[in-house]
């Protein structure tokens, strides 16, 4: 008789899980009331939402200022542009993060050199970036990911000697510390998404923060059709993009902020939990602890599963199994970028790239095709009960496993695209 429910028997958990987004009655009220003002534009011109929820973010996350664009890609794209990074120029990122690191680089006119990330945290590692630098290299963007952090220590002081540019990607480390210090303040700027699936989300929408009011002047003109920031230090000509947030956004991502912290409180707590009760479960193991980590900030909960615990039972077969018993999981999560199919290189539109040869990331590879599953964060705002069916369910793949050998299933195939949105 089936015990899996992949395979017909009874899943571990039936009840759903809480909703993301969440909003109440503040998110309606503030969206009411940019609505009966009639004024639902982008920011700088006429409205204000965006700019007084960039203020408050900035000094959130320990920075002077703050720029609201459209979406956390095009933050990325003229994070680089206003921080002087020229077309042609070298940007290490991660192999193993989403395609838009990589993406705004390309962009921009210049060649995004992937590294290799660290085993135990998936963030980028240092010594790879060491041995990718070249004397094109003028930059750095480390991704602070998952629920975890890029060693900013070792990041900056490679930075601050090879005279080199830090942009970080914290587009899921909203509220995030390292050594006491918010994630985005570390670099000359910090990128931040609220898309759909992010801790504080308006749909879409992102920012760029910085304490380099210079960068800020560039930032606004790039955003802003290249209209110059009234109070600006110098004048910085570009052609702009319209790259602005309206109102409606902003008004949502004020309350959203709001409740930031609690969340985070409410995730800490679980992902300790979690952490605890892997500490004797063969084949799975959370990324890496690290001290330095003041104050996390749980984007997904990541495990890295290792086949050999399980008979060589390909990673796909575990996360369909897991989502049947009611557990909601992604294996391919993110790809790794030196061969992923969202990345697709034109040598004729990005005649860089081919200049520059990309090396091997087998870390990256492993956690990308075999290890690595990603748990959704709004799994962690359950009480701790309901997150412990997390293990349950994994010890009953681990007891019941062989009915997942060979199996020919619809629900393992879908695991091998990438399905999350993003």
């Amino acid at each position: 008789m089936p015990q899996l429910a992949l395979t017909g028997g009874s899943p571990v958990r039936s009840d759903p899980w809480p909703a993301w987004p969440v909003f109440d009655e503040r998110e309606e009220s503030a969206l009411l009331a940019v609505l009966h003002g009639a004024e639902w534009g982008g920011f700088p011109m006429p409205n204000r939402h965006a700019e007084r929820f960039a203020k408050a973010f900035a000094r959130r996350h320990d920075c002077d200022h703050g720029l609201c664009v459209a979406n956390g890609t095009v933050s990325l794209e003229i994070a680089l542009q206003a921080m002087g990074i020229e077309p042609g120029a070298e940007v290490i990122v991660p192999a193993y993060t989403f395609e838009a690191t990589a993406a705004a680089a390309l962009f921009s006119g210049c060649v995004p050199v992937l590294a290799d990330i660290d085993p135990d945290t998936y963030c980028l590692d240092p010594e790879s970036v060491e041995s990718r630098i070249t004397d094109t290299t003028e930059a750095i963007v480390p991704v602070h990911l998952g629920m975890r952090f890029a060693d900013m220590d070792r990041i900056m002081a490679i930075a601050e000697r090879r005279g080199l540019a830090v942009l970080e990607d914290c587009a899921h480390a909203h509220g995030a510390r390292w050594r006491g210090r918010s994630a985005g303040s570390f670099g000359l700027a910090g990128s931040f998404s609220f898309q759909t699936t992010k801790l504080m989300t308006a749909g879409e929408g992102g920012i760029v923060v910085t304490s380099d009011v210079e960068v800020l002047d560039r930032l606004f003109a790039l955003a802003n059709c290249g209209r110059q920031r009234p109070e600006r230090t110098r004048d910085h000509p570009v052609i702009g993009h319209n790259y602005r947030m309206t109102d409606l956004q902003a008004a949502i991502l004020e309350v959203q902020l709001q409740r930031l912290d609690s969340q985070h409180e409410q995730r800490n707590r679980n992902a300790a939990a979690l952490d605890r009760a892997f500490e004797n479960v063969e084949g799975f193991r959370p990324l890496a602890a690290d001290p330095r980590i003041t104050h996390p900030a749980v984007y997904q909960y990541v495990l890295r599963y290792d086949s050999a615990h399980f008979d060589d039972l390909p990673r796909e077969a575990v996360t369909a199994a897991l989502e049947a018993e009611g557990i909601p999981c992604d294996g391919r999560f993110y790809e790794c970028l030196t061969s992923s199919e969202m990345l697709p290189i034109d040598a004729k539109r990005f005649p860089a790239w081919s200049a520059r040869s990309q090396g091997e990331c087998p870390n990256a590879e492993r956690a990308a095709w075999r290890e690595g599953i990603w748990i959704p964060h709004q799994v962690l705002l359950a009480s701790e009960a309901d997150v412990g069916c997390l293990v349950e369910a994994i010890a009953k793949i681990r007891r019941y496993g062989d009915e997942l050998r060979d199996l020919d299933h619809p629900a393992i195939e879908a695991q091998r695209v990438v399905r999350t949105l993003r």
